[in-house]
């Protein structure tokens, strides 16, 4: 249930990728000065006293950075989604080492950075894949360009958030053991 329920929110989020994709480089660049704007009311001091030149003009110099931190965190989220499709839950997989340790399983190969390794290449693949082709696809829109640097953009951005993931999962591992160890 919990992998049918990750599938479909991964699917729609490749959707909303898709349509954002779709919109027209003018368009797209109307959202990110919104978006240049909304940064400069948050994080400038006195930002909503300038000039709206003067705000445009702001907007348009972070236009790069918005929109490249936007590439990597909207891959993020989505290896994050694909690896609640691919990955077996904690609670599951733990039952799954304990098995594994007492039947003598060992070596790097299934060691826990073996073993994420391994899990996370599904996941990753399924972003960067889906990074190629949205990339592709921007190649037919209007005032847009398919870009390789954004390919790796994208794909280390999904990346990054595996491997936070990563980091969460190990930290509520051995949340889980101290807890299971102090009531023995």
């Amino acid at each position: 249930m919990r992998r049918s329920v990750f599938f479909i929110l991964m699917l729609l989020w490749m959707a909303g990728i898709f349509v954002f994709s779709s919109r027209s480089g003018d368009e797209s660049a109307e959202d990110s000065y919104f978006v240049g704007a909304m940064v400069g009311d948050f994080f400038v001091p006195g930002f909503d006293e300038w000039s709206p030149e003067k705000q445009q003009e702001f907007a348009e110099k972070i236009d790069h950075p918005v929109r490249k931190t936007a590439h990597a965190a909207e891959y993020a989220v989505l290896g994050l989604l694909a690896a609640g499709v691919c990955i077996p839950s904690i609670a599951s997989r733990s039952d799954e080492n304990e098995i594994q340790e007492e039947a003598g399983y060992g070596g790097f190969i299934n060691s826990r950075v073996g073993k994420a390794g391994k899990e996370l290449l599904v996941p990753w693949v399924i972003a960067a894949a889906y990074a190629a082709t949205d990339e592709f696809h921007q190649l037919f829109v209007p005032g847009r360009s398919g870009q390789i640097s954004d390919v790796v953009l994208d794909s280390a951005g999904a990346l990054a958030g595996l491997l936070i993931l990563t980091v969460v999962r190990g930290i509520m591992k051995n949340r889980r053991n101290r807890v299971k160890n102090s009531t023995e």
